[in-house]
């Protein structure tokens, strides 16, 4: 077997894991690699062809691939190791990777750190108990956006999306453009699952047809998909029968959310966060086990790759201060807490002595609405109010506590109309 011994390896090559091993070269760190299962780094980014990328960063426009390859540039240029078309079988709690590749065989990692950033996957309809049989022509929307942007195949001639996740809207123009007919998008909510903008410009301006409140009650076709069923939903999201509908079609498409990636996290002992789905983690997003950070889509699903890269460089920080004093003993630990609207946040845990910098939080809302205050208080006295001219569960807020404000107590996220 091949061993390598590495101060940090990160898993998942990735906006958020390219992200953290060029922090993690630029805190100082020598021997830093970048594990990675695909052929290529870039992770899903490779495949979003559409534009709106990098505004936060680059201040400019650019498509998902070239996001990537400015990350990609920048490893290459500074000799960072990077492993791809190599799976990460486990990940043990004393950081120790075990991984295979066709080109390398077996290797195993020798760590004094990882970070943890495999990102997310798509659920599929063994998630959503859709009746009807197993036929071709299900498929979830990121493997249409990959059949279309990479491979150059058509999946279909017409389209049923379920489900108003954002890859689903963008590929919906996506079909239109490529002279395919996209029937309409079904979301079982009653607000929709995508940022606005995306509803705006894949749906409004190609004239597809949003219905909330409704959903794909059955699959009709044996060996290939020849029509789905529609119906609207009750107050408990189940199918009313007066109200289904038959829609001819050949090809359905998945748009119903992401789950984070967690199964080596798990395998590792890391505490998962019920709310978020992805690992727990404190301000550096260190996990529950010492020397094992997480970042991006694994912590939570973000709406905006700018800030997944940011999660990235922020677990790089604490690994790179974790590898100055792996023995150090954390200060007491608070928990950030979701108050009225919230539904989530990142970090969900602070430790006393945060009051020398800035503290950044995420978190989503549950229900929409314009005109809100998002409120981060502690010990009843609000430290930071930040005003939101609308709130919607599919974006992913941003907020910070000043530095010198946080004081020993539990956080609480907030948010109020104004």
């Amino acid at each position: 077997m091949r061993e390598v011994h590495l101060d940090l390896a990160v898993i998942g090559g990735g906006p958020a894991g390219l992200a953290a091993a060029l922090e993690a070269r630029r805190q100082g760190l020598e021997k830093v690699a970048v594990i990675e299962r695909d052929i290529e780094l870039g992770g899903i980014l490779q495949q979003c062809v559409h534009d709106g990328f990098g505004l936060h960063r680059f201040g400019r426009r650019m498509s998902g691939g070239q996001y990537a390859q400015a990350f990609i540039d920048e490893v290459e240029a500074g000799g960072i190791m990077t492993e791809c078309r190599t799976m990460v079988l486990r990940v043990s709690g004393d950081k120790k990777i075990y991984a295979v590749s066709s080109h390398k065989g077996m290797t195993l990692y020798h760590c004094r750190a990882i970070i943890l950033a495999m990102g997310c996957r798509e659920r599929t309809r063994n998630q959503i108990f859709i009746y009807g049989a197993r036929p071709s022509g299900v498929l979830t929307a990121g493997t249409v956006q990959r059949y279309i942007n990479m491979e150059g195949y058509l999946p279909g001639k017409k389209a049923v999306i379920l489900g108003s996740g954002d890859i689903g809207l963008i590929m919906a123009r996506r079909m239109i453009l490529e002279g395919m007919e996209v029937e309409g998008v079904y979301e079982v909510m009653a607000h929709p699952g995508g940022l606005t903008r995306n509803i705006v410009q894949c749906l409004e301006d190609y004239d597809i047809p949003l219905h909330l409140s409704t959903t794909v009650s059955q699959i009709h076709g044996q060996e290939r998909l020849e029509g789905v069923s529609v119906a609207r939903v009750d107050q408990q999201r189940r199918p009313v029968k007066e109200s289904e509908r038959y829609i001819p079609c050949d090809l359905l498409v998945l748009a119903v959310g992401l789950i984070p990636e967690t199964e080596l996290a798990r395998g590792a002992g890391i505490k998962i966060n019920p709310l978020s789905n992805g690992p727990e983690v404190d301000q550096d997003f260190a996990t529950s086990v010492p020397g094992i950070f997480a970042a991006g889509n694994l912590v939570a699903v973000f709406d905006l790759v700018d800030y997944v890269s940011a999660t990235g460089e922020t677990a790089a920080k604490g690994a790179a201060r974790y590898l100055e004093n792996p023995k150090a003993a954390h200060p007491r630990a608070y928990r950030v807490n979701t108050g009225e609207n919230v539904s989530l946040a990142v970090p969900q845990i602070v430790y006393e002595g945060q009051a020398a910098q800035d503290l950044s939080l995420f978190l989503r809302v549950k229900q929409p609405g314009p005109k809100a205050a998002l409120i981060c208080a502690c010990a009843g006295r609000e430290l930071s109010r930040k005003k939101e001219r609308f709130v919607a569960p599919p974006e992913m807020l941003a907020a910070k506590v000043p530095a010198g404000t946080f004081i020993g107590a539990d956080l609480l996220l907030e948010i109020k109309g104004e």
